[in-house]
């Protein structure tokens, strides 16, 4: 397959036009091309294989060997393959960030008819449709690996994944495969499917128990013909890397009954040349889980080219840690330092600061080998999505790390950190008191002063100049000491995942941001995140809309916070100090916010500079006073400060009566036009 590309580019004095192409998983190429009279630029690349899988690509300045300007497309540029052709002439304007609205929802919060019990890939295209009479242009989910550890709710926290790889059984759409062949089986699930679908809730253990028995009767239908097929055996070739630990790993922690596979009698420590051998004594067994995964595989590569081809961002999203007990965790160990546990200091959501539990990176061993755990996992995202998230990338410059007995996140330091000496410590002025500091496992003749130093008895019982000298350092250590270092800590390892593949990438830069974050995301042009209610510039209680980077996804809410209409109920002071400052509105603020006023602060978002506006389901339903659920209070979906938090919210509605309710659709897409955002064609 030939392919021609063109774009008309004035370069300055020493600059060249590239471009950067991926075709599925498959790892970027980068082709330069070449211009007679600086204007026209041209080049060409042959693709060995034909293939079905879309290609995408984007055009970058080149200076000195170094990439100086990428196009930060809202949407790459595409060639959707068609059969018997083998030539393709592409000729393109370099594509600047335009303005798009969409919507986020987790996919386990989708409701449907044919449902069963929580959303699923099948949902998921319906949302796709919806948003595209809505006008929408981008649609933003949660992580949808697997999590299942227990077979338990506990199981339902959606970042807390197994594999890096494999996709949640739950998602798999029951409704879009055939039948089973047993009447009187396909007659007990139907009945059990209503029951579990007509729940306010989701039932995370019986929608998950219907699931897994379905798919287990099915294998044993159509299994083994499934696995003939040629589409079947190019799946297990292409993802065979993950695949088999993946499997091996699901089968032994089903026969031990346990996911911690230190405690399993043989196979606790992973061994590829033995898992081979029990792949092949336990195959049928095994290879169900293969199967399953190549279904899910299927349906959600449907919904991410039918998101395409319509113009719409399929948004994922890419959680910072992995399970203790996780595939990753048992196959890959060296990546990770199992004695430390990643969380957050105190911030917005939790005053105690978190501990999510998962272990930290070895990230010297990550780069010796180029980042590739990184940079594989992101050409599978490829396939699927346009865009992504990186959840906690603050934790690309360093991560807040809880030493292994601890449980609080008052207990943690940064690291990579530069923690100080006694010497350093005396050079402020200030005595040494053992408690508010945490000596380092590395060196210990090194301290981190620990976040909470100035509840510490020690700390009150100091004069005042003392207590002014350790203000100071406390300030400098936390927010200046680290600068640059950590900068330097954030371009090691962030440009391989940005480049990587031609997603657009977006980054969750929330709680206590070093100033380096900025710095880092201007560099690579990654979108940051803006919710007013949680402003970034020091002194604001709101931040302000106008103010906003182009390059940002703004919200009013996320999956962590109350929804609006919660978080206007939830602090009346603070409600009425925006109804008066930030949206500038004389008198007493309303008690509940009513339809009208829910409509006045998104428009507000949506004529935002951002290049995204992405708002949640709840937020676009509020708007409407006979549509959206009564208690607010319901729809919030986590509660971060609650670490046993069951994740299990659902839509209301089911998507069809969103589709039939033209009034709703049709007043979501005047907001979005009268913004002028639009949608991609």
């Amino acid at each position: 397959m030939k392919i021609d590309f063109k774009i008309e580019y004035y370069t300055q004095w020493g600059e060249s036009v590239w471009v950067s192409l991926s075709q599925g998983s498959k790892p970027a190429i980068r082709i330069p091309l070449s211009t007679i009279d600086g204007k026209d630029w041209t080049g060409s690349t042959e693709l060995s294989e034909v293939t079905d899988e879309l290609i995408t690509y984007r055009y970058y300045i080149e200076r000195d060997g170094h990439e100086t300007r990428i196009e930060v497309a809202t949407m790459p540029h595409t060639i959707f393959p068609q059969k018997g052709k083998t030539a393709y002439e592409q000729h393109d304007w370099w594509s600047e960030p335009h303005r798009v609205a969409g919507v986020a929802i987790p996919v386990f919060s989708l409701r449907s008819e044919e449902s069963q019990g929580v959303g699923d890939f099948g949902d998921l295209m319906k949302l796709v449709q919806w948003a595209e009479q809505a006008g929408m242009g981008a649609i933003q989910i949660l992580p949808i690996n697997d999590t299942t550890i227990s077979h338990t709710w506990t199981d339902s926290y959606p970042y807390n994944i197994i594999s890096v790889y494999a996709l949640h059984p739950m998602y798999l759409s029951l409704q879009k495969l055939e039948p089973l062949a047993d009447a009187k089986a396909m007659k007990q699930y139907e009945k059990e499917r209503k029951r579990v679908n007509a729940l306010p809730q989701i039932d995370y253990e019986a929608v998950n128990n219907l699931k897994r028995n379905y798919m287990r009767q099915k294998y044993e239908e159509d299994g083994a013909k499934v696995m003939r097929t040629n589409g079947f055996k190019s799946f297990c070739k292409k993802n065979e890397e993950w695949l088999q630990p993946y499997a091996a790993f699901s089968y032994l922690r089903d026969q031990y009954a346990t996911s911690e596979f230190a405690k399993w009698p043989e196979y606790s420590r992973y061994d590829s040349t033995e898992v081979a051998k029990l792949i092949k004594r336990e195959k049928h067994e095994i290879y169900y889980h293969y199967f399953i995964q190549y279904n899910l595989h299927l349906q959600l590569l449907e919904v991410g080219n039918y998101a395409r081809r319509k113009g719409i961002i399929l948004k994922g999203d890419i959680p910072i840690g992995i399970s203790t007990n996780s595939v990753e965790a048992w196959a890959e160990p060296q990546y990770f330092n199992m004695s430390g546990q990643t969380g957050a200091p105190p911030d917005f959501f939790s005053e105690d600061g978190q501990n999510w539990g998962f272990p930290t990176y070895n990230w010297d061993v990550m780069e010796r080998d180029g980042y590739r755990w990184w940079i594989h996992r992101m050409r599978k995202m490829a396939e699927y999505f346009s865009a992504y998230r990186i959840d906690h990338i603050l934790g690309f410059c360093r991560i807040w790390e809880i030493p292994v007995p601890y449980k609080s996140g008052l207990m943690g330091h940064f690291a990579p950190a530069l923690p100080m000496t006694e010497e350093e410590i005396a050079r402020y002025g200030v005595p040494f008191y053992e408690d508010m500091y945490l000596q380092d496992a590395k060196d210990p003749t090194r301290y981190h002063i620990k976040i909470g130093a100035k509840q510490e008895a020690a700390y009150k019982q100091m004069d005042e100049s003392s207590r002014h000298a350790f203000d100071h350092m406390y300030h400098e250590f936390f927010y200046c000491r680290h600068n640059q270092f950590w900068y330097v800590e954030a371009m090691k390892k962030l440009p391989a995942l940005t480049r990587s593949t031609q997603m657009i990438a977006c980054g969750e830069d929330l709680g206590m941001i070093p100033e380096c974050m900025s710095w880092v995301m201007n560099n690579l042009e990654i979108l940051s995140l803006e919710i007013q209610s949680m402003p970034k510039a020091p002194g604001l209680e709101f931040g302000i809309l106008n103010d906003n980077p182009v390059l940002s996804v703004c919200t009013i809410s996320s999956h962590d916070t109350p929804t609006l209409r919660g978080w206007w109920e939830e602090d009346p002071q603070r409600s009425q100090r925006y109804y008066n400052k930030s949206l500038g509105l004389a008198g007493d603020a309303p008690e509940k916010a009513s339809g009208q006023l829910c409509e006045t602060i998104i428009r507000q978002h949506l004529e935002c500079p951002s290049a995204l506006c992405i708002l949640t389901l709840q937020d676009w339903l509020a708007i409407n006073e006979q549509l959206r659920y009564p208690d607010a209070a319901a729809e919030r979906i986590n509660v971060p400060a609650n670490s046993r938090h069951y994740w299990r919210y659902r839509m209301h509605l089911t998507l069809e009566s969103l589709q039939l309710n033209r009034d709703f659709t049709e007043r979501v897409k005047k907001l979005i036009l009268q913004s002028q955002r639009i949608m991609h064609h």
